[in-house]
């Protein structure tokens, strides 16, 4: 996606994440579009968690770090955060260290405690 047009959709202060299906099953198009962070820092940590947990879905035991990587470019998610310019956090830039170590602490992937839609199914289940 262009600057200029991120720029235009996604206003600085205004972030999203895009979640993309690296399988190709989706084309080049985003799978979705989440929207309602509160922050800069909350859209890249859901993003971050996001891509961390689709990398350890592709982990099967015994694959070392190469396998671990071609099983998510082959059939994994990605996420990028729009809005943010060069503050965004990409995933190329721990891709490598999540293949190579295995996650310890299960809450570096729980990304849905992270989810903006999270609270509007909250509000919308109130009385």
């Amino acid at each position: 996606m262009s600057e200029e047009f991120e720029a235009d959709i996604f206003p600085r202060g205004d972030y999203a994440v895009q979640i993309m299906d690296l399988s190709g099953a989706s084309g080049s198009d985003p799978v979705e579009t989440v929207t309602g962070f509160l922050s800069i820092e909350h859209a890249n940590a859901f993003a971050r968690r996001y891509v961390r947990d689709s990398v350890e879905r592709c982990r099967a035991p015994g694959m070392d770090a190469k396998a671990v990587l071609d099983a998510w470019f082959a059939y994994g998610e990605d996420a990028e955060v729009l809005g943010a310019g060069d503050d965004a956090w990409v995933s190329r830039s721990e891709l490598k260290d999540f293949a190579d170590t295995p996650v310890r602490d299960a809450e570096d992937r729980n990304w849905r405690v992270l989810d903006p839609r999270r609270d509007e199914d909250e509000v919308e289940d109130e009385p």
